[in-house]
């Protein structure tokens, strides 16, 4: 019953919020937006120049990229984000008086967050169909766990810039930096070996196979399946190792009520 609570709390607090800076989260989407708008208008420049269809397949891959990217940067800068704007207004104590335990209220603002980010993300991916007129297969039965499996990496992420945000408070710099190695991440052809155990790779190109192929939940190879589950499982672990290191450090040189 307690954890019950301060999930509803964690959840009318998020909600409320959301409604409050609703100009901002939708200027982070027509950002975002503008940035895809660049890069498929400047891949149909080249392909026209070029007198070329070699990119066409391309184009369902950018979509789906994106869509994923758009995830994972909700994902992993949610977290740390509350952690600091906590921190500046001085309630971040308050929260580790919570009786169910600053974790579970992290975990639960993580849930949250990941239901009103994939609402945002659908959004953004009908309005990328709807721009490039490549209209995707939307299989939900296939692609919501595909989804979740995908953005534990991304959690993983976000769990340890959390941590760092505890410690040294003003991290937002280090957020660029992470951004492109998620992008890294997804340009690089998952069928390569090693990049199967990249963030995001194996669970994008999953997804890809979904939406663009047509593929089915139970037709994708199971070990392909469990690889990215088993990545995005090691990637969230390694994350909550992180966030406790940082917090034990936090908590040890006083830092959690100072900014």
């Amino acid at each position: 019953m307690q954890l019950a609570h301060t999930l509803t709390a964690v959840a009318r607090r998020n909600i409320t919020m959301m409604k409050r800076y609703l100009f901002n989260t939708v200027s982070a989407l027509i950002s975002v937006y503008m940035v895809f708008c660049l890069a498929f208008f400047g891949m149909k420049a080249f392909a026209a120049a070029s007198a070329s269809r070699a990119l066409d397949g391309t184009f369902e891959g950018t979509i789906v990229g994106f869509f994923v990217w758009t995830l994972a940067i909700f994902g992993y800068s949610g977290l740390s984000w509350e952690l600091i704007n906590e921190a500046q207004t001085g309630t971040l104590e308050q929260l580790y008086l919570s009786p169910a335990g600053f974790k579970w209220v992290c975990t639960f603002n993580l849930m949250v967050d990941f239901l009103v980010n994939v609402a945002a993300a659908v959004v953004f991916l009908f309005a990328m169909m709807a721009t490039t007129g490549r209209w995707l297969n939307l299989d939900v039965a296939s692609i919501a766990p595909l989804l979740i499996v995908t953005v534990l990496g991304a959690y993983g992420a976000g769990f340890a810039l959390g941590g760092l945000a505890l410690v040294f408070k003003r991290i937002q710099a280090f957020f660029q930096i992470v951004q492109f190695a998620f992008i890294g991440c997804l340009v690089i052809p998952w069928r390569i070996p090693w990049a199967r155990f990249l963030p995001l790779s194996m669970g994008n190109g999953l997804i890809y196979r979904v939406m663009a192929e047509g593929k089915r939940l139970w037709e994708l190879p199971a070990a392909d399946v469990l690889t990215a589950l088993a990545v995005g499982a090691a990637y969230l672990a390694v994350g909550l190792a992180v966030f406790s290191t940082c917090e034990r450090a936090a908590k040890a040189r006083g830092l959690l009520g100072h900014y």
